[in-house]
């Protein structure tokens, strides 16, 4: 059977093919295409609209059931049941550096792991940091109501500031930055998607191959030096980033951000470095 635009096709890269079923499936039972008081089609059914082996087909529907998106009885079939959601939590870039803080108060942390380590060469560059230069590494795991949310890598310089187990712990990293004497200006921020490899999935309890937001942050301070690099994987699911657009330019009108085309109206000079600014994150 010829394989539709929904289908998983082997072409689509390496994530296994069982688990592009299952995506396509759990958007589809999120959107609400299947009621729950009608059974779903069989697994011979459906392995047939995806164009995969049966064998697949049943691995993609024991997914779906153990993440309680469906139910499967002997001699009744399987059921759409959708649990009640929490609302994601949404992160606006249009806001105050504070909301990043306010977001950390809100959610519950676990640390992985914690150390002192030479600036990896990447690292080193982005920091701005002489070879050789020491950074504390902190990989943490971010939950909100018991549920993961994000893993985030962190890297701050060594003759920056340097944090307990338990204050990263505590208390969310920009208000230790500003603790430790750091005065917190703005920030670079980039967004992008990743596959949630074999180390990053069990601890955001995904599948492995699963996409995720990709968020790389470099922190700065008032004299414009770096204080901390982090790159942050997060759940799309129970996160997303909003925006609002405005029309802006007199001979070619582009899309902008509200937030840049009310500063250029503002102030008569270029915005070389706009400030990240989250309604929500870590």
């Amino acid at each position: 059977m010829p394989r539709t635009a929904s289908s998983p096709s082997a072409a689509a890269g390496p994530v296994a093919l069982y688990h592009q079923v299952y995506t396509v499936l759990r958007e589809q039972l999120r959107e609400g295409r299947y009621a729950p008081d009608v059974a779903l089609p069989g697994e011979m059914e459906f392995a047939g609209r995806f164009g995969v082996s049966r064998v697949t087909m049943r691995r993609a529907l024991d997914e779906l059931k153990r993440e309680g998106l469906i139910e499967r009885t002997r001699g009744r079939g399987s059921f759409a049941r959708l649990a009640p959601q929490a609302a994601p939590v949404r992160g606006s870039l249009s806001g105050l550096l504070e909301n990043i803080v306010a977001m950390g108060l809100k959610t519950s942390v676990r640390i992985i792991a914690l150390d002192t380590i030479e600036a990896p060469a990447d690292v080193a560059e982005a920091l701005r940091l002489p070879a050789g230069a020491m950074v504390q590494k902190a990989i943490r795991v971010r939950s909100l109501s018991g549920a993961p949310l994000a893993v985030m890598t962190t890297f701050v310089p060594e003759s920056v500031a340097s944090f307990t187990r338990r204050e990263l712990t505590d208390a969310p990293m920009l208000k230790l930055l500003e603790a430790a004497g750091v005065r917190v200006s703005h920030a670079d921020q980039t967004i992008s998607a990743k596959l949630a490899d074999t180390f990053t999935a069990p601890l955001l309890d995904v599948t492995y191959g699963a996409a995720l937001l990709a968020v790389n942050r470099l922190v700065f301070d008032q004299n414009e030096r770096p204080v901390q690099l982090l790159r942050g994987l997060y759940r799309p699911d129970r996160y997303e980033y909003q925006m609002t657009l405005a029309r802006a330019g007199d001979a070619a009108r582009v899309w902008v951000s509200r937030d840049d085309a009310v500063a250029k109206n503002a102030v008569a000079r270029p915005a070389a470095r706009p400030a990240v600014r989250l309604k929500r994150a870590a």
